[in-house]
């Protein structure tokens, strides 16, 4: 049985979490690039303790989200925030390697997500938990697998939004092409305006045509250090006016 350290209440979600398996800014902005529709069928790759498919529940939810991870710590927390937020109607976590992703039928998903890990598996420096390593790094799955991955679960002009570091840029876009993924929209996300982005988010639709938009680099801090209206709004601050 899992230990569960902590629970965070997320304007309205719960979500427990544990040492292994947390998360950042970056999974707020992913989830609010991705944008779902109530219509939509979404899955989440490398979902962890769930927290994108959480946070798409705040206020206007897709019909089905499904979250997927290999790790067994990980699907355990995820499926706790489920029963104890009443989502199970909606939310399905899965354990499964998404480099064998037949637990969910193929082309019937409008968005697929992904926070995947940043590092290649030759990476040094970090001192990391097993269950840490494998999320930061490429040692179960890499960014090839992702796509390909994201390609058999999407449906034709379906969307994969990613998000990534800067120094793999080149790795995602090359990526998604070998999987038929035309990327479509790039972002570059920078601690506060003047510094050197420090994450991108891309979106990117099956079997489109080339041609990429470029939208306004995205800050999460403004010049007092304090988070911008935009973020805020991701966190569900109050007093956002």
């Amino acid at each position: 049985m899992t230990e569960v350290n902590e629970k965070f209440s997320l304007g309205g979600i719960d979500i427990f979490v544990s040492k292994d398996h947390r998360f950042g800014t970056d999974a707020f902005l992913l989830a609010d690039f991705a944008a779902p529709l109530p219509n939509h069928t979404v899955c989440d790759l490398c979902t962890g303790c769930g927290i994108i498919p959480l946070l798409f529940c705040r206020e206007k939810p897709p019909r089905k989200v499904y979250g997927i991870d290999i790790s067994e710590e990980a699907i355990e927390l995820f499926q706790n925030s489920v029963r104890h937020n009443g989502l199970s109607d909606r939310v399905t976590p899965l354990l499964c390697d998404l480099k064998d992703i037949s637990v969910i039928e193929r082309e019937s998903c409008d968005i697929v997500t992904v926070n995947p890990p940043y590092f290649k598996k030759d990476s040094g420096g970090l001192k990391l938990s097993p269950a840490q390593a494998a999320a930061r790094t490429e040692l179960l799955c890499n960014i090839n697998d992702v796509t390909m991955a994201a390609a058999k679960l999407l449906k034709y002009g379906g969307s994969l939004k990613m998000c990534h570091i800067p120094a793999r840029l080149s790795d995602v876009v090359c990526a998604m092409r070998a999987a038929g993924i035309e990327p479509k929209l790039l972002q570059f996300v920078v601690k506060k305006q003047g510094e050197k982005p420090w994450l991108f988010l891309i979106s990117g639709k099956r079997g489109a045509k080339p041609g990429m938009d470029i939208l306004p680099q995205l800050a999460v801090y403004d010049e007092n250090m304090e988070y911008t209206e935009q973020i805020k709004k991701m966190y569900l601050i109050k007093d956002v006016t």
